[in-house]
């Protein structure tokens, strides 16, 4: 009887361990589950993903970046350039020359007008790029299915794109300029500050001068990293999209543009960010996924940068 009592508690305890043990087993098999369901890079068929994410690039369904991850490379995917024209794109006159009679658009209308479909497809995804001038005229460089429709700052500002070719040959750029080899200027969008540079950070706030610097903070950006996939991202409080704002989850300002998108390339073994670029911001960014408008605003856009899902 004696030893019946002493046994009973420290079979209890026994059943206490192994229950706390099964428990932590479980818990840690479903975390290696979810950091394996996320690391989205590591998968070879990967194509394209949508979520959003907190400043640290953190994924978090109340974040305050609207975040596109895509693999240049998939067959499942195209791209295309389009810009405000009144007009088909790609038309010409009768003598041949490139039609170049530009509009002011906003974001929605450039993304469903007659010239943003591809092989009778509406994109899946958008994200806008370029400035305007005072005569509605896209200000970089802009290329669309290898139709250039650019500015004045072509050669002095950065752009980011993606190439022609097959879907095994596609590569992600971002330079000054164009690009040396033909295939690479195939679907090109000028942008702004460019923030990243062969791996290296830089805070671009005085390029961008006082206002764009502190006072219009919300924010459009493209990223690639050095295994080639690509960070589309918006950070902008006025999105259609429930939010939760606080010190981790706000608008940026530029000393912190690496931190996002260091966090969103190491939480899904997307490889470090080599190349990232701004895109237009203030009164122009805007974010478009599947059927869904998640951030405009008012401004019109000297382009877009479209993505379609291949039929």
């Amino acid at each position: 009887m004696y030893k019946q009592k002493l046994l009973l508690p420290f079979l209890s305890t026994i059943i206490v361990l192994f229950s706390y043990g099964c428990q932590k087993i479980y818990q840690d098999s479903s975390s290696s589950a979810e950091s394996s369901k996320q690391c989205i890079g590591n998968n070879k068929n990967f194509s394209m993903e949508f979520f959003q994410t907190n400043n640290k690039g953190e994924r978090f369904n109340k974040g305050i970046n609207h975040v596109i991850v895509l693999n240049p490379k998939s067959p499942q995917l195209d791209f295309k350039v389009n810009v405000g024209l009144s007009h088909p794109i790609y038309a010409k006159d009768s003598q041949k020359n490139l039609k170049t009679k530009y509009v002011a658009k906003t974001f929605s209308e450039i993304i469903s007008d007659e010239n943003s479909t591809l092989n009778n497809q509406k994109p899946i995804a958008a994200i806008n790029a370029d400035y305007i001038d005072t005569a509605n005229k896209p200000q970089g460089l802009n290329i669309s299915r290898g139709v250039e429709y650019s500015g004045a700052f072509k050669d002095k500002r950065s752009s980011f794109g993606i190439s022609g070719g097959n879907p095994q040959q596609r590569k992600a750029t971002i330079f000054a300029g164009r690009r040396k080899q033909e295939i690479l200027n195939y679907n090109l969008v000028g942008g702004n500050g460019r923030f990243y540079k062969a791996g290296n950070f830089k805070n671009i706030c005085r390029d961008l001068g006082d206002f764009a610097c502190n006072s219009a903070t919300n924010r459009s950006m493209a990223g690639i990293t050095d295994k080639g996939h690509v960070i589309l991202l918006v950070n902008d409080a006025k999105a259609k999209s429930e939010m939760e704002i606080s010190l981790t989850n706000q608008e940026l300002l530029p000393e912190n543009f690496d931190k996002v998108l260091e966090g969103i390339a190491k939480n899904n073994c997307l490889g470090k960010v080599q190349e990232a670029i701004l895109f237009d911001g203030g009164q122009s960014p805007g974010f478009f996924y599947n059927n869904k408008t998640y951030i405009e605003n008012s401004g019109p856009i000297g382009s877009v940068f479209l993505i379609y899902k291949k039929p």
